[in-house]
């Protein structure tokens, strides 16, 4: 198992208290005139966090970065607007209790498919983890998708780091004054489109933005879009990092499914110690000498700096580690301009830097049996989720006893029960149904000869169930078994489907 990270944050060292107490002054008790050598000192606790000012950089893992948030952006931002057979092809109409998802059309009922994306979800970050460290936070969180965005934004109206830095330290000018509101313009504007994006899934997009222009939005509305977008706002434009190192509970039980074999972002100390400044000119006998002695690291500071959580990765491990590879990037680009090997910093495993091994030879690692677990559990789920999927019923029914009475006595001494089925139509076509019953010799059933209802709409049918009393007499007092069947009626292009649903008969004392 891998050791846990370790934080990358400085702490002060605990206050030196005198080991004798002044004449006359007992434990437990203040003297009354401290000595002229004991001063009175405030320690704080807590450690200010210096703001951080990530530099830009450029290079393969950069790019695979922006290509998920431009493939994430794209499909949160774009699916309302899709239509789908005439409707919003991705809506969770709450009020009707409908969930539609393209083709599908789900109920209340079909929670369980909703449990089995969250099982798939867990498994499949579970092996990601355990390949490769935490490529989800580094790639696909939207914490890290919405900041990287703002930080752009940043960038593009204030400039690189350094420009950052001075604009900050500066006096307030025109110029600060503009920049400044210009950026919180833009990071308020990103923050509301996403807030309205995401009410968007809940209530028709385009209902919502005429609502929108007509200032005629719902007070529910209204707070939905206000929260989300402030809280996409706030979190990426000024808490940023805190979230991932204080409120995030992933960075906290990472280290669980972390081992040796696991490829996590690692600093080569043995090639890169002891660290140098930059070399003499080649070709000088000073220079030939510190080339003997010194490792192929510069001491730039830029992995440092180019880091979104501010941490030294050569310090090894840290759980403020998102797994950005930005460090990667920047070190591949130094190493290149002082026309050594890349991969100083570099995605490597425990194992492949304490035992030297080749990529192939890491690479081969990854195929372990934690690995092989979590892919055969993760298939098993998949394959049982879309299964289960495919082989859906066109509809579905739910069968409730009248509250009213158990079971009564009607005419010529029959004994009635009385049923409210509700049928759920799964499908965008209006179906017919034929409602039956069995269970009990000789009984009767009152519901219409054929039941039809609305595409993606739910109909309640009462149905009343009578059995005479010599069969009631036969059967005995209590609860018998009794099984409605439900036809979906032959359509064009479709066949009969015939759903059962238990139920029991009531005969009174």
């Amino acid at each position: 198992m891998c050791s846990a990270p370790t934080s990358g944050a400085s702490r002060k060292a605990p206050v030196s208290l005198p080991s004798e107490l002044p004449a006359g002054a007992s434990p437990g008790t203040s003297p009354e005139a401290p000595s002229g050598d004991m001063k009175e000192q405030i320690v704080s606790l807590y450690k200010a966090q210096d703001k951080i000012y990530a530099r830009a950089v450029s290079g393969w893992f950069v790019r695979w970065r922006w290509a998920l948030v431009w493939a994430t952006q794209l499909l949160f931002y774009g699916l309302p607007w899709l239509n789908w057979n005439g409707r919003q092809a991705v809506l969770f109409d709450l009020g009707a209790r409908r969930f539609y998802i393209f083709e599908l059309v789900l109920y209340p009922q079909d929670f369980i498919y909703l449990t089995g994306l969250l099982i798939v979800s867990a498994y499949a970050l579970f092996l990601f983890t355990t390949v490769a460290g935490r490529l989800w936070c580094g790639y696909a969180c939207p914490q890290t998708v919405y900041t990287e965005i703002f930080m752009w934004v940043e960038r593009r109206i204030e400039g690189d780091r350094m420009r950052r830095m001075k604009l900050d330290q500066g006096p307030w000018t025109f110029e600060k004054l503009w920049r400044k509101s210009a950026k919180q313009a833009a990071w308020i504007a990103i923050g509301l489109w996403t807030g309205f994006t995401f009410v968007g899934y809940f209530t028709p997009i385009q209902l919502l933005g005429s609502e929108v222009l007509s200032f005629n939005l719902g007070p529910w509305e209204t707070f939905w879009v206000l929260f989300y977008g402030f809280a996409t706002y706030g979190n990426a434009g000024w808490m940023r990092e805190q979230v991932c190192k204080y409120m995030c509970p992933y960075a906290r039980f990472q280290s669980v499914m972390f081992d040796k074999d696991t490829l996590i972002i690692s600093y080569d100390e043995a090639r890169g110690e002891p660290r140098g400044g930059v070399r003499a000119k080649r070709g000088s006998e000073a220079a030939a000498q510190a080339a003997k002695k010194q490792g192929d690291c510069i001491d730039c500071g830029l992995c440092v700096q180019v880091c979104p959580t501010g941490i030294d990765i050569r310090q090894g491990l840290q759980y403020e580690c998102i797994g950005c590879a930005a460090c990667i990037d920047v070190c591949n680009g130094v190493m290149d301009k002082m026309h050594t090997p890349r991969g100083l910093i570099r995605y490597d495993t425990q194992n492949g830097l304490q035992q030297h091994l080749t990529r192939s030879q890491v690479l081969k690692r990854v195929l372990r049996p934690r690995v092989l677990g979590y892919s055969a559990v993760l298939l098993l789920i998949c394959v049982a989720l879309f299964a289960s999927l495919l082989m859906r019923a066109p509809f579905r029914v739910d069968v409730v006893r009248d509250r009213g009475a158990l079971a009564r006595m009607v005419d010529d001494g029959w004994v009635e029960n009385v049923y409210r089925l509700q049928i759920m139509n799964a499908t965008e076509r209006t179906q017919r149904y034929r409602v039956s019953a069995e269970g009990l010799a000789q009984l009767k059933i009152e519901v219409p000869a054929e039941l039809m209802v609305q595409p993606a709409q739910a109909r309640w049918v009462p149905v009343a169930v009578r059995v005479p009393p010599e069969v009631a007499q036969q059967v005995g007092t209590g609860a018998h078994g009794l099984r409605f069947s439900i036809e979906r009626l032959p359509e064009a292009g479709e066949g009969a489907h015939l759903l059962v649903e238990k139920s029991t008969f009531m005969v009174p004392r």
